[in-house]
């Protein structure tokens, strides 16, 4: 199955200041991230960002901040975004089929965000070196199940590759920056 960028959209999960400095490689994990995520905003693919617990854990850390740009960030309690009310509907309002999930913890919000969209009937594209857990085995589990429940995992270059369809325009020249 191709990714069309007129049929996907994003859900940025939990990058948040008390959660982060305890993440496994959290430096590249930020890192690429925020290349995904300025890849998708160059491609123009709607962003939801999530905040387990704000109150707890914080707010979105800066580096993810400014790669978004504006958002209005969804503050959730369950560890799964999908059972809030107000990202379903946002969700719902892109119209699209495919969900590109990065963020963290794999193994705990990624998770179960994936599992339930995937229950919903959408296409999930787990980007593999944009999620983080604190021990590196649970986020391995965590995509093993992700793929096992029928989950598309890939690299942050891969989707934004495929996104972009071609080369010689000024989004393919920006995302090969990006990268480089």
């Amino acid at each position: 199955m191709r990714i069309k960028a007129n049929e996907t959209m994003a859900i940025i999960i939990d990058y948040q200041e008390k959660l982060l400095p305890v993440m496994n490689e959290k430096e590249i994990f930020v890192e690429n991230s925020a290349i995904l995520i300025n890849g998708l905003k160059s491609l123009k693919i709607p962003m939801i960002v999530t905040q387990q617990y704000t109150k707890g854990l914080g707010n979105t850390i800066d580096d993810i901040s400014e790669a978004v740009g504006e958002f209005q960030a969804f503050d959730k309690i369950t560890f799964s975004g999908v059972g809030n009310e107000a990202i379903m509907k946002a969700i719902k309002e892109t119209n699209a089929k495919n969900i590109i999930i990065c963020g963290c913890e794999a193994h705990i919000c990624v998770l179960q965000t994936v599992i339930d969209l995937l229950e919903l009937g959408f296409n999930v594209i787990v980007v593999e070196d944009c999620i983080a857990s604190r021990k590196e085995q649970d986020m391995f589990s965590a995509l093993v199940r992700a793929e096992k429940e029928g989950a598309l995992i890939t690299t942050y270059e891969a989707i934004l590759f495929e996104l972009c369809e071609r080369a010689g325009n000024e989004t393919f020249k920006y995302i090969s920056k990006l990268i480089r």
